[in-house]
């Protein structure tokens, strides 16, 4: 296989490393307020469109399947050919895709620029974590994947008070649109700062694009997410099509054993398979799966217990959980600042937060009488916290035996397993969190309650990747203080 290296900046590229994040984040923070801010919007949607279930529900599913399957080929392209260009095509589509969500007049319309905003999030998203491991070293890498952590948790926790405010700026009937159409200056605005910030093309030997590992890969993807991002509010997990993932196992063995072969040619591959020999990027992986199987599901059954239980409006559910995005992004600074100093220490302590953080909500829930949000906030700030002290450290953690050279490819890899993990959360926890309104007729207290603790069992498993890890470098550290 073509050996390959470290691509060399030029001089004034290096000057330019912290405006060419600050491009990074903007773009990382747009796809993924995506996610989250169109939540809200769900029932305008519906009213605006005359949208039966089905089709609002692939206003969202379709978003998740297309970018959770572009992940791993667009870093893999980003590392053969460009990762500007891969970025500036992704930030074009995606901004397109924005403009015909904001101006359609049917469902169709939305579902079909939904998946191509998905594409273009997934062209986006690995070549930040490429632009990171390739642009910053050292202590200013972890500072760069810092802010990058920061990013993720604010955004996440955001998008319902954005998406709530939008709606209320421009009315029921058509603020949703505003939700889409917030995006189109922000990409402009990114096109022009991207074309003069970001460094150039990668300098080396063309390397080949894999397409079929590409095409075994998105496929074996589209099946694992299918089951899981199908399934609407009245739909139970036993109703869901789980034997396609016997179709995903296959397509998946296929791949591998493609790979090989492939590699045995001298041929660059989708995935460097020697990834899976690298420790710290296989236990990164899966603690930021689990991570965000319980992650993303906390904000969707609060959201869900906040407006559907108590009543709240969808502008007081988001502002329920700025506490989470403050403590979040507080932290995820501190964490990249601390992260050479402490390594897994530092996500391990996190992931204890949290535990406790999501425990101690789970006792109060259902003794807090009036002003739930308000006497959740100092419980959600710890949480905050917590999750500051995971996202950003992992990636630092899971990435730093990996060549930058790989960068792209195993970011693409880490996001893609994150975007699955959020899927699975999502899929298991919703469905747990309706099932059990129904059987207790309306008990949305009982039934956050009876949520979070798969959620907690998520975090716990990250909680126990963490640790292994940590026993492991500890070992692995030990020789080298004998001597």
């Amino acid at each position: 296989m073509t050996e390959t290296t470290e691509p060399q900046l030029a001089p004034e590229e290096r000057d330019r490393r912290w405006p060419a994040l600050a491009v990074c984040l903007l773009a990382g923070a747009m796809t993924l307020l995506d996610v989250s801010i169109v939540n809200v919007a769900l029932p305008s949607i519906r009213e605006g469109l005359d949208a039966g279930n089905s089709t609002i529900q692939w206003v969202v599913a379709g978003y998740a399947l297309a970018f959770g399957i572009v992940l791993v080929p667009a870093g893999r392209l980003g590392d053969a050919r460009s990762r500007k260009t891969v970025f500036m095509a992704g930030v074009a589509l995606f901004t397109v895709a924005s403009a015909v969500c904001g101006a359609a007049q049917e469902p169709l319309w939305i579902g079909v620029a939904r998946v191509a905003q998905g594409i273009g999030g997934g062209l986006i998203t690995p070549q930040v974590s490429g632009f990171i491991q390739n642009l910053f070293k050292g202590p200013e890498r972890g500072r760069a994947f810092g802010l990058f952590g920061a990013t993720i948790g604010v955004s996440t926790a955001i998008g319902p008070v954005l998406g709530g405010l939008l709606i209320q700026l421009g009315g029921e009937e058509s603020g949703w649109r505003l939700v889409f159409y917030v995006n189109v200056p922000i990409g402009i605005l990114l096109m022009v700062m991207a074309h003069r910030y970001l460094p150039a093309a990668v300098r080396g030997p063309k390397q080949s694009l894999d397409p079929v590992g590409v095409l075994l890969f998105g496929a074996a993807m589209f099946f694992v997410l299918l089951p899981l991002v199908t399934g609407g509010q009245d739909s139970s997990l036993s109703q869901r099509p789980w034997w396609l993932l016997g179709i995903s196992a296959a397509l998946l063995i296929a791949f591998v054993l493609w790979e090989r072969y492939w590699a045995g040619r001298d041929r660059e591959t989708l995935l460097d398979m020697s990834l899976v020999k690298v420790r710290s990027f296989v236990l990164g992986v899966g603690l930021g799966t689990f991570y965000f199987a319980g992650f993303t599901s906390i904000f969707i059954v609060l959201t869900l217990y906040l407006q559907q239980g108590l009543g709240y409006s969808a502008l007081e559910a988001g502002l329920t959980q700025l506490p989470f995005a403050v403590g979040s992004a507080v932290a995820a600074l501190l964490g990249g600042r601390l992260v050479e100093r402490m390594g897994r220490a530092l996500v391990v302590t996190g992931l204890v937060l949290i535990s406790v953080s999501l425990v101690i909500v789970d006792i109060l829930v259902p003794h807090l009488g009036s002003d739930v949000g308000l006497k959740l906030a100092p419980v959600l700030l710890l949480a905050g916290l917590g999750g500051g002290l995971v996202i950003s450290p992992n990636i630092t953690l899971a990435l730093d035996e990996v060549e930058p050279a790989r960068a792209g490819a195993g970011g693409g890899l880490l996001q893609t397993a994150q975007r699955v993990g959020s899927a699975i959360g999502v899929a298991i926890v919703l469905a747990l969190f309706f099932e059990r309104v129904r059987s207790t007729r309306g008990d949305f207290a009982d039934a956050l309650s009876y949520s979070l603790h798969v959620t907690i069992g998520f975090v716990l498993v990250a909680l126990l990747l963490g640790i292994a890890d940590l026993a492991r470098r500890a070992r692995d550290a030990r020789p080298t203080t004998d001597h």
